[in-house]
């Protein structure tokens, strides 16, 4: 989020100087996708509990949504990384009509395009509660969106969550 502000701050400071040409490549690719992620439930409501049975790894979840006015999105081939290189890939065929959402769960359960929700079937946390950066990228390789978060500047109200797009 300060990335932003200081992307924003050297933008001005090349349009000044009249090299507009040289800031809009960076900036372009890593927000061209229609589809970007929305949020983050970080920390799942209730004590951390990573067991398969009885635990609350599927409270985690990262929402991923379609911004395109009239663009169908596949994710399969998609991916989404953490700062450590914890990694999960879209494998199957989801699609997302323009303004729809999908929730990327933690835990097992059944993948479903009509509850918009799929599971890394993985019962370990992925977002570390102190903070975390999310990469999300295209099936090509680009990347599609990227977020960093802490738990103290990120998340005023402490519940968990935290909206990156509106």
């Amino acid at each position: 989020m300060h990335s932003r502000t200081a992307i924003a701050a050297v933008t001005a400071a090349l349009v000044t100087c009249g090299l507009t040409a040289l800031a809009a490549p960076s900036q372009a690719a890593e927000y061209s996708s229609a589809l970007k992620l929305y949020g983050v439930q970080y920390d799942a409501p209730g004590t951390d509990s990573n067991r398969c049975s009885g635990g609350n790894t599927k409270d985690e979840y990262l929402t991923i949504k379609n911004y395109s006015r009239g663009t169908t999105v596949n994710l399969k081939g998609y991916f989404v990384k953490d700062a450590t290189g914890n990694r999960f890939t879209f494998t199957r065929n989801h699609t997302l009509q323009p303004g729809d959402h999908i929730k990327l769960r933690g835990g097992n359960g059944t993948d479903s395009d009509a509850n918009n929700v799929v599971y890394r079937n993985n019962c370990n946390f992925i977002w570390n509660n102190p903070g975390d950066t999310i990469y999300f990228y295209k099936p090509s390789g680009p990347r599609a969106d990227v977020h960093s978060y802490t738990k103290a500047g990120s998340d005023p109200d402490g519940n968990g969550y935290v909206r990156f797009h509106g």
